[in-house]
This record gives structure tokens, sequence and C-alpha cells, in this order.
């Protein structure tokens, strides 16, 4: 007789290996612009799809099979052709909405290129570095990321602060620390010309790819980045000091926040972006737990382990962790000043 909780837990397991197969499908649409052109020009035959993005029709068909599967993609029989809806074209084709996510599976060539570096690294306790990725994943995580930083920065996020974009606009210093390859650094550039911006981040291939974007967005007279860790970047008397999901990536995090106490200027403000799950969230089940989770095991952990130093946080640590990182630092001042369901949003201060 068959095991019923064991065949429903196989079939999840099965369903599992689909959703990371199904990531690699993803990706191809993503950098082919096959979603794209789905959104803007379907319904579409295979042979049309094919034409608009040019590639070859046979991997095209096979290709909407495996979005037809998934249920990502709409099929019409009777016309042969393929369309994206427009409630799934905000999610894979859209780069301005808020919900846009196909970037993220860009860094899965990054994720499982490290296996083998993995395994030793959980046999030996030893970690895995930044550097030892494919620069997919600066492109591919900072994709995942830019359309909440598009949406809730400046509407939200830093109004939420206390006296902070009034700084800004009258000609505030600012520091985006772990900046990567530059999205928010330049969205508070474009915001507050008055502004002097500087993004600092450790990764040699994220600061190139930022120092090219901001070139082309014509902001390299208020627009500095250089590369430099979060417990030894240049500079005194910011304003704002920025840390978007990266603290619990450092492996001495309270030296990190040591510096920043450092270089703010005596009313400046730290804020302190992370992900709004704790330790307690390993059992909710929520998407974002799910994902937190997962990547913590094979990036954000072993990244911080790399770094040697006393702490490797993992990415859902949760406030508490957080705070009492702060207050070693000599922070005196915390409050949680706004949120999502996938970050929390902190304002620290002296």
């Amino acid at each position: 007789m068959t095991d019923s909780p064991t065949t429903e837990f196989h079939q999840r397991v099965i369903g599992d290996a689909a959703a990371a197969v199904r990531g690699l499908t993803v990706a191809l649409g993503e950098r082919l612009g096959l979603y794209r052109a789905l959104a803007d020009h379907g319904p579409l035959t295979t042979a049309q799809l094919a034409e608009r993005t040019g590639t070859a029709e046979r991997y095209v068909e096979e290709w909407l099979h495996s979005q037809l599967s998934a249920e990502y993609v709409e099929r019409h029989p009777s016309a042969g052709t393929y369309t994206l809806p427009a409630a799934h074209a905000r999610v894979l084709a859209d780069p301005t909405a808020v919900t846009h996510a196909a970037g993220f599976f860009t860094a899965l060539k990054a994720l499982y290129a490290t296996e083998d570096l993995l395994v030793e690294a959980y046999r030996t306790g030893d970690g895995v570095g930044w550097a030892e990725h494919d620069p997919a994943l600066d492109t591919g995580m900072g994709s995942f990321f830019e359309p909440t930083y598009q949406h809730r920065l400046l509407p939200d996020w830093l109004p939420a602060l206390h006296d902070v974009t009034g700084k800004l606009a009258a000609g505030g210093r600012v520091a985006d620390v772990g900046c990567g390859v530059g999205h928010t650094t330049l969205l508070i550039a474009k915001a507050y010309p008055e502004a002097t911006v500087y993004g600092f981040d450790y990764s040699e291939e994220a600061i190139a790819i930022a120092r090219q974007l901001a070139e082309d967005a014509g902001l390299c007279d208020r627009v500095v980045f250089e590369t430099a860790s979060a417990d030894d970047y240049p500079g005194s008397g910011y304003d704002l000091v920025t840390f978007f999901n990266c603290l619990h990536d450092m492996g001495d995090p309270v030296a990190a926040a040591q510096h920043v106490h450092k270089s703010l200027d005596g009313d400046g403000t730290w804020m302190l972006v992370e992900s709004n799950v704790s330790p307690a969230d390993v059992d909710s089940g929520t998407p974002a737990a799910r994902m937190f989770m997962a990547l913590s095991a094979v990036m954000c952990l072993p990244v911080a382990v790399a770094q040697r130093g006393p702490h490797a946080l993992g990415n859902h640590s949760g406030e508490k962790a957080f705070r009492a990182i702060a207050e070693e630092a000599g922070f005196t001042r915390w409050r949680r000043a706004t949120e999502t369901p996938v970050n929390a949003v902190y304002e620290v201060r002296p």
C-alpha cells in the first residue's frame, strides 16, 4: 500500500524540482525578451515570437510549452497563438512595475555555479565570498530589488525618516554603503540635485557597473562610486548613510555600524533596510520567508562567513539582532520607520 504522506511529500518535492528548473526558463525569457514581446505584441504564434526576438522557432516552441505547464502564458489553439496575461506581464515583462520579479532569475547561474564551493564550505565551516560568484549575481540581485526601490524609496521610505528629505534638498551628503550596482545611489542623486551622493561597495565588478550607469545617466558630477568596505569607507559629516539589504552579509556588522556612527554628522541618520523576516518566520511558510531562508543558506551566510568576522547573521536575524548591533555601536535612537511585506526600514540615530 502506498504511504500517503510520503507520496504527498514526494509530489511536493517534485514540484519544487520543477520550480528550480523553471527558474532557468524564466531567466531565458527575461534575457531574450520573450516575455516583453508577448506583453507588447501578443497574441503571437511561435514563428512571430521567434521573429520578434531573434530566436529559433523550435526553441521558442519548447519554451512556450514550459510556460504553459507553469500557467505563466495562455494558448489559443484555434488561432495557434500565445498571450501573456496582463497580470502576469506586471511580474514578468514590465521592469517599471513594483511587482517585477523576472530579473532575480538571472542570478541563478551565479548561485548554482557555486555548488562545489558550498559543499566544501559546509564541510569546513569556511565561507564563499561575493567575489567568487559570477557577476550575474550583482546584476540579478540588483534587478530583483530595483522595482521596490524605484517605487518605495523616494515617495515612502525617505519621507518616513525624521528631517532627512529637507537636508538632502538643501545639499546634504549621502553615503550609500553596499550600493551594489548603484540603483539606490542614482535614485537619490536624481531626486535631490543639490545633494552629493557617494556609493561604496567592496565588489569591484559592481562598482564598475555602477560607474557606467552613472555615466549613462549624466550624473558623474554629483555621484562618486568607490570600492570600499562598510567599516572603512571614506568621508565624514554625512547627513544620511544608507544600507540596503546588506548588513546581514557582513562578517563584522558591529564594526560596520561603528564606522557609520563615526562617519555621520552629529544629527545624521542611518537608514537601515533589511529583510522583513525573523527567526520565527522559519515556520510561517510565506513566499518571502521561504525565499529568504533559502537565499541565506546558499548566499548570505556563506558571504558573511567568508569575511572571517565575529558575526555571521544570515538574512533573517530580525529586528532584535539588528537593534542590538546598533546599540553596541553607540546609537541611542531606534525606530521602525516603515515596512513592506519584504523589507523593514529602520531609522537609527546617534
